[in-house]
Order: C-alpha cells, then structure tokens, then sequence
C-alpha cells in the first residue's frame, strides 16, 4: 500500500511530517489500536530523515493520537481527555481563564450529561454510580477517600451518557476537580451541611436509576447551586 499523499501544509518539515501521518490515519480508515508503518518507511516515503520522522511521532505521541512503545509498531491512539486537561490546567494556572469559569462550563456540560446518563444508561452503569454514591457516605471523614468517590461519580454519570467525548471533557477537568472537590468538602464543616450534598448524590444516582431525566437534571442543578455557594462563602471575606 503506497503512502503517497497531497502535499501538506506549508510549516516545517515536523509539521509536514505530523501533517502527513494524520492523513494517512484518516484516508486508510485506521481505528483505534491499528498499527502505522515504521519511521523509516515514511522518512523514505516523505523524503526526510529519520530524525525528522523520530519528531514528528514524538508530538503525536505527546498528544495522545498514536501510541509509541519501545519494541513494537507505532499505532492510533484511543481518545484521551488528557491533552485537554493539560490545556485547561495551563489556562487556569497562567491566568487565562479561573475556576470558577470552568465550574461554571462543568455545570451547563453537566446537566446535559446527567439528562443523557438518565435516558441511556445501562444496568451496569446505575450500578455504577449507586456505587459511587455509597462509597462518599462509607468515606466518612476519609477526605481522601471521599474525593475519589465523588470524582468517581461524575465520571460513572459521564460514561453513562453514551456520548463518549461527554465522558473525555469530563475526565479534563480531573486536575482540577481533585483540587476542587476537597476544598469543597472542607467547607461543610457540620454534619447536616454534609448530610445534605450526599443526600443531593444519592439523589441524583437514584433519578438516574429510575431514567427520571428531569429529577436527574433538577438534582444536579441543585447540587452545583449548593456546591458553588459553599465555596463562595467559604471565599467571602
């Protein structure tokens, strides 16, 4: 099979080797798991060296679309929500955008995921996150533990949605959720303010369960009204 393609864009020779590898990914119809040709058969093919080939995997490599181990052929990578959640990490960091902007995407993201996960989830994925909603309230003062769980629970509702970029844009936010979600909990100092966010969970696990889709969104639109107010309170001066 040639791997003879339209010239690429104009950049550099690694922007036009990134750019040609892309291509052969898209007019091959290569899936997940599929493996490329070697560096050196697209060095000869393309007319570079190897070192520039080396390069050019290596990038796509950082941005999770191919996969490179030692010992074996390059292949396409699987989605990954990592790239994103290295960009919004940055973004946050530098300034660019704040916190509060991304709880305010997350919310409007996640009421649509929570209507989805409640028409289409699965037997395994209620299972799911009934688990995630038993294992915040087995966490006890575990803050920890308790994180994971409810870190966890947002992405059970993702992969129940059906919508697997949903589940992807979800887990970007994952940095910052484990920085966010305990300096949430630290704000519910009394156990009726605690009670009332694993009640809200379980709520939201339950409408789920039972493919209420307009409980499910009332929940979860309840559970980020309270969630953000906390944190604004605990903000105030």
């Amino acid at each position: 099979m040639s791997l003879a393609l339209p010239v690429a864009p104009q950049g550099s020779l690694v922007d036009q080797a990134i750019a040609r590898i892309r291509e052969h990914i898209r007019g091959n119809d290569l899936k997940v798991g599929d493996p490329l040709p070697g560096e050196g058969r697209f060095a000869t093919e393309f007319g570079v060296s190897r070192a520039v080939m080396r390069e050019a995997f290596g990038a796509l490599a950082a941005l999770h679309q191919i996969d490179v181990g030692n010992g074996r052929r390059a292949r396409v990578a699987a989605l990954d929500g990592a790239v994103m959640a290295a960009s919004i990490d940055h973004g946050v960091a530098t300034a660019q955008i704040t916190v509060a902007d991304v709880w305010d995407v997350r919310r409007v993201l996640e009421l649509r995921v929570v209507e989805l996960a409640a028409r289409h989830r699965s037997d395994a994925d209620a299972q799911a996150i009934s688990a995630a909603a038993e294992a915040m309230l087995a966490a006890g003062p575990d803050l920890a533990a308790l994180t994971a769980a409810d870190v966890g629970f947002h992405h059970a509702i993702a992969r129940a949605s059906g919508n697997p970029l949903f589940h992807q844009i979800v887990r970007s936010f994952g940095t910052l959720m484990d920085e966010a979600v305990p300096r949430a909990w630290r704000t519910r100092r009394t156990e009726a303010q605690r009670s009332r966010i694993l009640d809200i969970h379980h709520g939201i696990a339950l409408a789920i369960a039972r493919r209420d889709a307009a409980a499910a969104v009332a929940a979860m639109d309840l559970h980020f009204d309270t969630s953000i107010g906390d944190m604004m309170r605990e903000a105030a001066p």
